[in-house]
């Protein structure tokens, strides 16, 4: 027995000393989530009710029901509608003799006319997709600017044909010559309104 206490009491003394490690205090960062606000679902829209079944009406129609006659004795000519009016080119300003030239005037401007095209287009009728050609009497000087204008065949649409002299009293041009000298030439041009225009 002694001998065991004497064992013990050797083996305490031979062991090496237990040492506690320091302990560490870690710091935890704590996060704020946001909690999104709770969506509110719509209730479903109402049932589309169903269109209501036509009801066909029943009419009686006389089988002695005829078309009448479409002859000049039942049609006079008094009940016709008036004819069209004519023409409102003015045969006053449309030019009364040619004038001679060996080299005909050329339009210098041709990028601010058709930007004109598009501002001076109506807008009713850019919007109905509706085209337009007019056709214009010019009365160029001798400076290449056009002095007098008329619309020689209208386009059916007055807001077309106002459009058209605007256009011809911006246009530019290299003056027409007889030989060597410039002269004051009446020109007709097509002017065309359309929204479909080619590149």
């Amino acid at each position: 027995m002694s001998t065991a206490i004497v064992l013990h009491f050797a083996i305490f003394l031979l062991m090496p000393a237990f040492q506690a490690n320091p302990l560490e205090q870690r710091a935890f960062e704590a996060m704020a989530v946001d909690i999104p606000p709770e969506v509110e679902i719509p209730p479903p829209p109402d049932p589309v009710a169903r269109p209501a079944t036509p009801e066909i009406a029943s009419a009686a129609i006389s089988e002695d029901i005829t078309i009448a006659p479409t002859t000049f004795d039942a049609n006079p000519v008094d009940y016709l509608p008036p004819p069209p009016p004519a023409s409102t080119v003015s045969s006053e300003r449309v030019p009364s003799k040619f004038t001679p030239y060996s080299v005909a005037p050329v339009l210098l401007n041709r990028a601010q006319v058709e930007a004109l095209l598009e501002k001076a287009y109506p807008a009713l009728l850019r919007a109905a997709e509706i085209d337009g050609v007019v056709l214009v009497w010019l009365k160029i000087d001798t400076n290449g600017v056009p002095i007098e204008t008329e619309v020689k065949e209208p386009s059916g649409y007055t807001q077309f044909d106002q459009a058209a002299e605007q256009v011809a009293h911006a246009m530019r041009f290299r003056p027409a010559y007889n030989r060597d000298k410039a002269v004051e030439v009446w020109v007709s041009l097509p002017i065309v309104f359309s929204v479909h225009r080619e590149e």
